[in-house]
């Protein structure tokens, strides 16, 4: 099973999923996305021109491709390619200059590549308490409703057909997000 944890950050989802790893004996993956913005001197917190933001997703898309490509079994992620088109698509504002072919091509690229390396999805929505760290994305907690609200929808988007769930909102506790996560796969 190839288990991808979506959500906005600061949700939890890379603590959870390594846990998960460890109790379930499974490789947890992490991805590299600070990693990717500070090899390109750039930072997550920071606005930038959506152009920008485009170039940038598609790196943090070929890293995560890349680590995601090289396992060779069962494995739990604390991202995936919908959560990278979320921030994508939030970068989005009424005056924002977007070129339709190129973005068409990432959103597509994103729901390939979904399909190509993950068995099934979770959702991780808001709920823990937000704690600062340098070089995250901004602890804004508008912005992280907001792209919760936009996974959801690709999540649940028809050009999306992987098995998917979404916790709720009340589970905080770490062993019972291990506990339902171990739980919704047992339904598989």
């Amino acid at each position: 099973m190839k288990l991808g944890l979506c959500g906005a950050h600061r949700t939890g989802k890379t603590t959870l999923a390594a846990e998960f790893a460890k109790q379930q004996n499974v490789a947890f993956v992490r991805t590299t996305t600070s990693e990717v913005f500070a090899q390109h001197n750039l930072d997550p917190a920071k606005p930038m021109d959506f152009a920008t933001r485009l170039w940038i997703q598609h790196k943090v898309l070929d890293a995560a491709e890349a680590i995601w490509q090289a396992q060779t079994s069962d494995f739990v992620t604390d991202r995936t390619p919908l959560d990278m088109l979320a921030y994508t698509l939030a970068d989005v504002k009424g005056d924002t200059v977007v070129d339709m072919d190129e973005l068409d091509q990432y959103m597509l690229r994103c729901f390939e590549s979904t399909e190509r390396f993950f068995d099934r999805l979770v959702l991780i929505q808001p709920g823990i308490p937000l704690v600062f760290e340098p070089g995250k994305a901004a602890l804004n907690e508008a912005y992280i409703e907001a792209l919760n609200t936009i996974i959801t929808g690709l999540m649940y988007d028809e050009r999306q057909e992987l098995d998917a769930d979404t916790m709720p909102r009340p589970i905080i506790d770490l062993q019972e997000r291990v506990d339902f996560l171990r739980d919704d796969l047992e339904w598989l």
